[in-house]
């Protein structure tokens, strides 16, 4: 499982730095979004891909019995994913106005419109 989750993680890295590379501004920020989603998945992974009940510790008990679940990978990823919303929405944003401005979403002519 960990071979198939390591060939996803390396092609959601390839085809972000792709659309990164791309002049399109639109193809930037769905790069961005790409490349926070394939380091999401790429902390999920090596974080274990076991199954484990909470990481809870009984009344009485020094440690969790059994396979417990990861606490810190799953605290890592949600900030994760709630601060690359907030990016998303920043960048949407951004685009927007840059677009009403200068009518155009390529790179080169926005590179043009500097005064």
């Amino acid at each position: 499982m960990e071979t198939l989750m390591a060939l996803v993680v390396g092609g959601l890295f390839a085809s972000a730095i792709y659309m990164m590379l791309r002049r399109s501004i639109v193809k930037l920020v769905i790069g961005l979004v790409l490349l926070s989603n394939g380091a999401n998945l790429l902390i999920f992974t090596q974080a274990g891909m076991l199954r484990g009940s909470p990481p809870l510790i009984p009344l009485g008990q020094m440690q969790p019995e059994g396979v417990v679940a990861d606490p810190l990978a799953q605290a890592l990823i949600l900030t994760a994913i709630v601060i690359g919303f907030g990016v998303l929405a920043f960048a949407v944003v951004l685009i927007h106005r840059a677009y009403e401005v200068v009518q155009a979403d390529d790179m080169d002519q926005m590179k043009d419109t500097d005064t």
